[in-house]
């Protein structure tokens, strides 16, 4: 049993005649009725009954028609898949972000990928920075960022961005009339602080420390934008990633610069070998874009 007898075999069953089966895989049509006596040699039974110069498929026949019928279904979809990955990487790509970068950044990326991927499907998720590296490492995700505190074991990476920390208050706030915030400023503050597992948390307190400053930390959260959110709503100051920030000092949000410097540092993660497919490629070419032309702004 082989290929050609199968392909001639469903031809003919589709197409309810040797005549026919022969038109449409441009045979003639004593080599369908050859392999279709060696397909029922092979396989020991007769798929169809001779009756007055017709062939007509025996119920072992259309039995056998179903699971042949349905392997070819399979060999279409492979035929299908093949052509996306050839024209189009994978077809589909997915997208986990930690929330900094997810819904500013990365949104702008998305929207320049598909100005020449109008046809591929994008699933994008904000997670944290640690579920943005396991989700990766799974394989449930292609590309990744994340913030430096994560683990980069089992994933391919490198430095996406750095970006220096700035204050953020509500338009109220005493601190609002100095044109720099200094950590020495911040003393005895309302804090809004990042979750202290972040890496940038410890890089803020060491500034804190260097000149004696004590903030009364009023909340913890894992997430800048949150930090942005609870500051407009006057809960207190905090230290953010600036891409966080992006469309709150429309809102009355009040951002200034912060000395010393502290920088909030992500990575670009994928999964082993995600980095050969070209809607990878391209992709990770739209943030860069994107970083890119935001630094210039």
């Amino acid at each position: 049993m082989n290929f050609r007898q199968l392909e001639i075999f469903r031809a003919l069953m589709i197409g309810g005649s040797a005549s026919r089966a022969a038109e449409l895989l441009r045979v003639t049509q004593p080599a369908v009725s050859r392999a279709i006596s060696e397909l029922e040699s092979r396989i020991g039974f007769p798929l169809f009954d001779r009756v007055k110069g017709r062939l007509i498929p025996t119920p072992e026949g259309q039995l056998f028609f179903n699971d042949v019928n349905n392997a070819f279904v399979g060999l279409d979809s492979l035929r299908s898949s093949a052509a996306r990955i050839r024209d189009f990487g994978s077809g589909s790509l997915r997208i986990a972000s930690l929330a900094a970068l997810g819904s500013t950044l990365v949104p702008r990326a998305v929207r320049r990928f598909r100005e020449t991927n109008p046809h591929t499907s994008i699933t994008l998720q904000v997670l944290s920075s640690s579920g943005v590296r396991d989700a990766v490492a799974n394989q449930q995700f292609d590309i990744g960022l994340a913030a430096d505190e994560v683990d980069l074991s089992g994933v391919d990476h490198s430095v996406f961005q750095s970006a220096r920390a700035v204050a953020v208050m509500p338009p109220d706030h005493p601190l609002t009339k100095n044109d720099v915030i200094y950590a020495q400023d911040l003393h005895n503050m309302a804090f809004i602080s990042l979750a202290p597992e972040d890496r940038a948390r410890s890089r803020i307190a060491d500034t804190f420390e260097a000149v004696g400053a004590r903030p009364h930390i009023v909340v913890e959260t894992p997430a800048s934008m949150t930090i942005c959110a609870l500051a407009l709503q006057g809960v207190g100051i905090g230290l953010v990633n600036p891409m966080a920030s992006d469309g709150f000092e429309k809102r009355g949000l009040v951002i200034r610069p912060y000395e010393p410097a502290v920088f909030f540092k992500s990575y670009i993660l994928f999964r082993p070998d995600a980095q050969r497919a070209r809607l990878v490629r391209e992709f990770t070419s739209a943030l860069n874009d994107v970083l890119r032309i935001g630094a210039k702004d």
